[in-house]
């Protein structure tokens, strides 16, 4: 059997979900502006740290009820995946609710391996 790069391994197996995941964003019952905050204030501090993953948790939509998290939050995370700064982002599988599963990239190695 060929060997599988572990993202292509992990879709095998199943979605990743809340607990793969090394930590939790728990948004839920955030107003929007302190949701986003919370989120920036991960994302710049993942800049300088090592690289981990994040389950983001977020409430589901309610009948009759207005926007959800989801696109704000989602759009906040892909603007971090173009800067490089988010290496895999994917939604939570559905029993683990609305969110979604968020591997940081971390702090860049300056040093290149001495061979």
């Amino acid at each position: 059997m060929p060997h599988f790069d572990e993202f292509y391994a992990n879709k095998l197996r199943g979605s990743l979900g809340v607990t793969d995941a090394e930590s939790v964003l728990d948004l839920r019952g955030a107003p929007r502006p302190q949701a986003e905050a919370s989120l920036a204030e991960m994302l710049e501090r993942s800049r300088f740290a090592k690289g981990k993953t994040v389950a983001v948790r977020l409430d589901g939509p309610v009948p009759g009820g207005g926007e959800t998290l989801f696109q704000p939050v989602g759009r906040q995370l892909l603007d971090a995946k173009r800067r490089g700064w988010v290496e895999r982002l994917q939604t939570l599988p559905s029993q683990d609710g609305l969110g979604f599963y968020v591997a940081l990239a971390g702090r860049p190695d300056k040093t290149p391996e001495a061979r």
